[in-house]
């Protein structure tokens, strides 16, 4: 139930997002929202009095603020701009996929020839989306996005080093806490777009960033991670993030894909499945080639 209200409220995110630029710089919504999140979060640290990591450990969890949250939060924003609310959640759909990669590369863990196999098709997705029929700018928009879903797998790989110490709420809080500091540059950006007049619904779209999209789905998020007896069962719902967006995105934004993004998304989402059930896969191969034999 916990990973079900997160993924919808990611899923929203993604089209609010394009909504509220229309009445915010990107710089600046950025901001705002994670000084939303942090009011909000700094109320849930003061009731259930969640401890602050020790000293000599807050240098992770600047990285893991600024990985995580404050420059994936700004590319995402300013690539936000130029790209339909799916392509940008089939982008970040990859990251459980980076995520292996650099495990693989800085733990040492493991990658077969099936997950190899399904990376390089995600990744085929991403080009067909950048460089089929696309404009310049929408192929920015592209690329920002695919750094962005690096630097939070980045965040991902930050996360386990920390999560063996602390618990998921006090590395999520205090990167949060982190990030919103370092955001903190944006402040007359953000000044100079409420001085400028925000209508209601603007604010109202910033409401649901910062409340529901940044705090609450990070909150449920965690203890949907921390019940589950394997990540996995967690991380599977993730498949459901692209579907759901695209289709909040035609009601509430009026977005249609385009060829380039529904060919690309096949391929990422292909991906994403191969690589997801890899075990099943290598199984399923291994009954036929006994068949044959």
């Amino acid at each position: 139930m916990f990973a079900i209200i997160s993924i919808l409220l990611f899923s929203q995110g993604f089209v609010v997002t394009r909504l509220a630029l229309a009445y915010f710089d990107p710089l600046s919504l950025a901001f705002l929202r994670y000084l939303l999140a942090s009011v909000v979060l700094g109320g849930v640290v003061i009731v259930f009095k969640i401890k602050p990591p020790d000293r000599k450990d807050w240098i992770w969890i600047v990285f893991c603020g600024l990985s995580g949250y404050s420059i994936y939060i700004t590319l995402f924003k300013i690539a936000s701009l130029t790209i339909m609310a799916s392509t940008s959640s089939i982008i970040v759909a990859i990251v459980p996929i980076m995520t292996a990669v650099f495990a693989w590369i800085v733990y040492k863990e493991r990658l077969n020839a099936i997950q190899c196999f399904a990376f390089v098709l995600a990744f085929s997705g991403i080009l067909v989306m950048t460089l089929v029929n696309g404009t310049i700018d929408t192929n920015a928009g592209v690329l920002l996005m695919f750094v962005a879903a690096i630097f939070m797998a980045t965040y991902n790989i930050l996360t386990r080093k920390l999560v063996k110490k602390y618990s998921v709420m006090q590395v999520v809080i205090y990167s949060i806490f982190a990030a919103t500091v370092a955001l903190g540059v944006f402040i007359p950006r953000s000044i100079e777009d409420l001085r400028g007049g925000i209508p209601l619904i603007g604010f109202f779209y910033l409401f649901l960033l910062g409340f529901f999209v940044s705090a609450v789905a990070f909150i449920t998020w965690s203890w949907a991670i921390k019940t589950a007896p394997k990540i996995s069962y967690v991380t599977n719902f993730m498949f459901v993030t692209p579907f759901l967006t695209t289709v909040l995105g035609f009601f509430m934004a009026n977005e249609l894909p385009g060829l380039e993004t529904l060919f690309g998304g096949i391929l990422i989402l292909s991906g994403l499945a191969i690589f997801n059930f890899h075990g099943s896969i290598t199984q399923w191969l291994r009954k036929l080639a006994g068949k044959d034999s």
